[in-house]
């Protein structure tokens, strides 16, 4: 039995949000949180978010043992790209790319 959340459209780069996930990826719930709060980055925050309602919806719709909890998969995929222009010397534009990223947490038991 699996517990699962997602955040779509978040509006930090997948590349970044990566590195985060790599840290927490198979560690116990508990752990995995302590490292986030401590992590300084702003894609941090919102793992921290996605673990959170993964472990709420473990234990409110699944009805898991919370104690067991670990993080079996997390990863973050590449969401659609705003995309923005900045003016530039003699009339010219420069594109300035918004990437946004999908975050998606699966916990599971640990038998």
């Amino acid at each position: 039995m699996e517990a699962r959340a997602t955040a779509k459209y978040v509006r930090v780069s997948s590349r970044k949000a990566k590195l985060v996930a790599d840290e927490i990826r198979g560690k116990k719930v508990g752990e995995a949180l302590a490292i986030l709060q401590l992590t300084p980055n702003k894609a941090a925050r919102v793992i921290e978010k996605v673990v959170l309602s993964a472990y709420a919806n473990a234990e409110n719709n699944h009805n898991l043992d919370t104690d067991t909890l670990y993080i079996d998969q997390i990863y973050a995929n590449q969401g659609p790209t705003l995309k923005r222009y900045k003016a530039g010397p003699q009339g010219r534009a420069f594109p300035i790319r918004k990437r946004t990223s999908h975050i998606t947490a699966v916990l599971k038991e640990q038998e």
